[in-house]
């Protein structure tokens, strides 16, 4: 069963109804969904399809895709020697199909591109000199390294420049798409252990899929990801080296920022982390970007160059916060560490990432979702004790709205202090940013709000049920 998606299906199905031959990307994180989103759009039912192999040198890549070739119904009777070689092979089983539309699904085709492959230029030359000059043909790939997709495909500067038609990233499940599937598996969660969920393992399906029902969400963290033999107990390594050639500078990057609630500026994570200012460290934090990893976010009323870069997967924060550090390897950590001052403060900092997720959702409980906006965090260059304020929507009806996020077992109940904290917020924000708009206050608060004297300074308060519309 297929949650969600009806934006990317459709582009799918655009494509394979088009007039003319399409080019279609579909990229995005690894466990996303991509490959499932792709069969379940057409019925698991191609012209061809094949799987990158992982690791693998490039004979053993020819040899596969040999055997794909061979598994619908081509008569094999010599393996290719090069990918030129391997792309008029699969022109050869084109020619003798009879379908109207013929499909083409290349999944992890980042893998495939080994050393001094030459996959790239038989690529170019299969698609501009031959299935682009006819109309029937749907060529769709895929893969995991997002980075490589975009570097090398959707940004191409050679032959295959400007020629993806269809540019499709995947993103994670939202708190809405996530309760969708947790019903479809018939795991009963409640809304308050979906985000506590979502908080460790973001909307990656995949990571969904193997919480089992009869279990506690406590149990199942347990299970999977403290558990010697879990499904994500290795999970870290193997993500970071699905979707980077050479992980280690991207792996010390969002370490760095782990440990960084407001984030660092470039110049910072150079100093911190030794790295080398140039521009493979510049295309290293766009990858991450790109990936979903980080976001880079501009202080207002400072320059492109102050810009913050912010570790905000889940997933990644997670693992550092608690399982990088696990050394007594307990396989009931996540049991044993419930309510605990740790866990508590883990909470408040990773609510303020999910609500960073859910942004369309804030800004259609706020009524402004026709509104243009910037979203951006905030942090006090001038006063003394500093002040940083974790959501800031800047908006063209002359308004800055100031988020606050809590997340509380309980209603939250404001009290003076916290009030004076907020205000102080409002008018440091205001005099060195030197905004001329009016600023509304605004909570978002995981279980309400007990209503007294003080909450009355607030404009609009967001909920729970906000976040999964």
């Amino acid at each position: 069963m297929l949650i969600g998606r009806k934006k990317e299906q459709q582009r799918l199905w655009d494509a394979y109804e088009s007039e003319y031959s399409e080019f279609v990307a579909v990229y995005g994180r690894r466990r996303v969904g991509k490959t499932f989103l792709i069969r379940e759009t057409f019925d698991y039912k191609f012209t061809f399809q094949h799987s990158g192999l992982a690791n693998s040198t490039r004979n053993k890549q020819l040899k596969a895709w040999c055997d794909s070739l061979a598994e619908y119904g081509m008569d094999i009777k010599r393996t290719p020697t090069n990918w030129m070689d391997a792309f008029s092979m699969l022109k050869e089983l084109i020619n003798k199909s009879a379908e109207k539309k013929k499909i083409v699904f290349i999944d992890e085709l980042p893998w495939m591109d080994t050393h001094a492959s030459g996959l790239i230029p038989a690529l170019e030359h299969f698609w501009n000199s031959w299935a682009s000059a006819r109309k029937d043909v749907c060529l769709i790939i895929c893969g995991s390294a997002t980075s490589w997709i975009i570097n090398k495909i959707v940004k191409n500067k050679g032959g295959l420049h400007n020629r993806v038609d269809y540019k499709i990233p995947l993103r994670p499940f939202t708190l809405s798409e996530c309760e969708q599937y947790m019903k479809s598996r018939k795991v009963s969660m409640s809304r308050k252990q979906l985000v506590e969920g979502y908080m460790i393992m973001g909307g990656v399906p995949f990571y969904w899929k193997a919480m089992q029902k009869g279990l506690s969400l406590a149990q199942n963290i347990d299970q999977n990801f403290f558990n010697p033999g879990g499904e994500l107990y290795e999970e870290f390594d193997a993500l970071y080296a699905s979707l980077f050639k050479r992980p280690e500078g991207y792996i010390k990057v969002v370490k760095l920022l782990s440990g960084k609630r407001s984030g660092l500026t470039r110049n910072e994570l150079i100093k911190s982390g030794k790295f080398v200012d140039n521009g493979n460290f510049g295309q290293l934090l766009i990858d991450l970007e790109s990936c979903g990893f980080i976001r880079c976010y501009n202080i207002i009323g400072n320059e492109k160059k102050d810009a913050v870069y912010q570790l905000i997967d889940p997933f990644t924060i997670f693992y550092y916060e608690f399982m990088s550090g696990n050394s007594r390897k307990d396989p009931q950590f996540w049991s044993h560490s419930l309510n605990k001052p740790v866990y508590n403060t883990w909470c408040g900092l990773s609510f303020e990432r999910v609500c960073m997720l859910h942004v369309e959702q804030i800004k259609q409980a706020l009524g402004i979702s026709g509104i243009i906006s910037g979203v951006y965090s905030w942090r006090s260059v001038n006063s003394k004790p500093g002040v940083q304020i974790d959501m800031l929507i800047d908006r063209d009806d002359d308004v800055v709205s100031i988020c606050e996020m809590k997340y509380t077992s309980n209603p939250w109940e404001m009290q003076a202090s916290d009030l004076e904290d907020i205000l102080r917020k409002e008018e440091v924000f205001k005099r060195e940013s030197r905004t001329s708009k009016t600023t509304h206050k605004v909570l978002v608060s995981a279980n309400g709000v007990k209503r007294n004297e003080y909450s009355d300074d607030i404009q609009k308060i967001v909920t729970l049920d906000d976040l999964f519309k």
